[in-house]
């Protein structure tokens, strides 16, 4: 072969690795960056229950003591994500969210850490806290730190998922 054939091979060659280290990088920075969530759309909250009936669609929620009160959630549902749909009843025990078998939600997502977040009831208010997670726990766009309150129908993201407390 001729010096001009080697030379367009070396460079070709040259040209075929930085592409792939220039991929590389952007692959690394979308991983480290986490998810997106200044793209996700507002879901419409629900309308507010007229004072002295049940909700309409059922009776009224039974809250963690077993008494039912108006207004308190019964359950925590999965609004966005692959799990969508995924209901756990509320009780006096915490949820435990992430990849980890052991989880009370188990999310098979590669954004969300082993033991990611826990909701828990303390008194009549439901708090949310992240565990030391890496990409973060996100509540209406903002990340949060530690342990937050956690208002019935506020999504949390966590990982590709949102979950929220519904009555």
């Amino acid at each position: 072969m001729s010096e001009l054939t080697f030379t367009l091979l070396r460079l070709g060659y040259l040209v075929l690795l930085w592409v792939f280290v220039l991929s590389a990088v952007a692959v690394l920075r979308r991983d480290l960056a986490g998810p997106r969530t200044g793209g996700r759309k507002r879901r419409r909250q629900p309308e507010p229950v007229a004072a002295g009936g049940p909700p309409p669609g059922g009776p009224a929620p039974t809250p963690v003591g077993g008494v039912p009160r108006s207004g308190a959630p019964s359950r925590l549902v999965v609004v966005a994500g692959p799990l969508t749909g995924t209901t756990i009843p509320l009780t006096q025990s915490g949820i435990l969210i992430g990849r980890a078998p052991s989880c009370t939600l188990v999310l098979d997502d590669d954004y969300s850490s082993s033991r990611h977040a826990r909701i828990y009831p303390q008194g009549n208010q439901w708090y949310v806290e992240d565990l030391g997670s890496t990409n973060g726990t996100y509540m209406n766009d903002q990340r949060i730190q530690g342990t937050v309150p956690l208002p019935a129908g506020v999504g949390v993201q966590i990982g590709q998922s949102v979950v929220e407390l519904q009555g």
